[in-house]
């Protein structure tokens, strides 16, 4: 009884939010009002506020430019949680398109929505992703291609990687920046949150989206570390496949290390 009070409290409150939120944001990019993340980012902490997520930040997003963010993937959550932090623009499989609300939200932030399956469509979008970057927007990408259980790294894709050489190649910049960001799900109603609960925070892969949005609802008060490393230089000279490994590595002990540790709530 109180898993369904609380899922229909976190609705209403998603959803008058939402009515308020969505307007505000149409009205944004039509008249440039506001930054283009503004509005976004309070719809971001919405939801993670819904579903009772607490989040702690060690490191900083780089203010390097151009920026591409290299992250793990646990959840489809992992996009609120950093989306409430920082302001960045996200690289998304294309079927989010398509998703209630969610893919409505992710049109209006200008999400690059990429079919990884079709290799016609790879280059058109690895050059809007480049040309996004030159722009100045630091684009998120989750470079496992799938979520994980958020116990172990799935190995980083170095094909996930070509914006970042054609944004070089094409002159629209002499190197990008690439920043590792590990989003590990550390602990439940404030007790450690060991592989038997894992699945209430992970989304893995064709699970669909709304039993694990009301599994979410009604347990919530999940904790949440968001760890930034140290960013790189990729040059005209940088190996993608090389540049992936170190990505990857850098993400996995980044995890371990929050897993070893998880913070207390707070």
């Amino acid at each position: 009884m109180i898993g369904k009070i609380r899922t229909f409290l976190a609705l209403g409150f998603v959803a008058v939010g939402s009515l308020v939120l969505v307007p505000l944001q149409i009205l944004s990019m039509k008249t440039r009002l506001w930054p283009e993340t503004f509005i976004l980012k309070l719809w971001h902490r919405l939801i993670v506020r819904a579903l009772g997520m607490r989040i702690h930040v060690k490191g900083t997003l780089s203010s390097e430019r151009p920026l591409l963010v290299a992250s793990n993937h646990v959840s489809w959550t992992d996009i609120m949680v950093l989306g409430s932090m920082v302001d960045v623009t996200f690289i998304a499989r294309a079927d989010m398109a398509n998703w209630p609300l969610i893919g409505m939200l992710s049109k209006l932030q200008r999400t690059v929505f990429i079919e990884r399956e079709r290799k016609r469509s790879s280059g058109h979008q690895a050059s809007e992703i480049a040309s996004r970057m030159a722009k100045g927007d630091a684009m998120v990408l989750f470079a496992e291609g799938s979520t994980g259980d958020g116990n172990m790294i799935l190995p980083f894709k170095s094909t996930l990687f070509g914006a970042a050489s054609m944004a070089i190649s094409e002159g629209a910049a002499e190197q990008v920046f690439i920043q590792p960001v590990a989003i590990v799900y550390t602990r439940l109603h404030g007790v450690p949150l060991g592989r038997r609960h894992r699945p209430i925070a992970a989304w893995i892969g064709d699970e669909d989206l709304m039993p694990h949005l009301k599994v979410l609802l009604a347990d919530g008060a999940l904790d949440v570390e968001v760890h930034f490393g140290e960013p790189i230089a990729f040059s005209k000279g940088s190996n993608r496949k090389e540049t992936a490994r170190l990505m990857e590595t850098q993400v996995r002990e980044m995890v371990r290390t929050a897993l070893a540790d998880p913070r207390p709530s707070r």
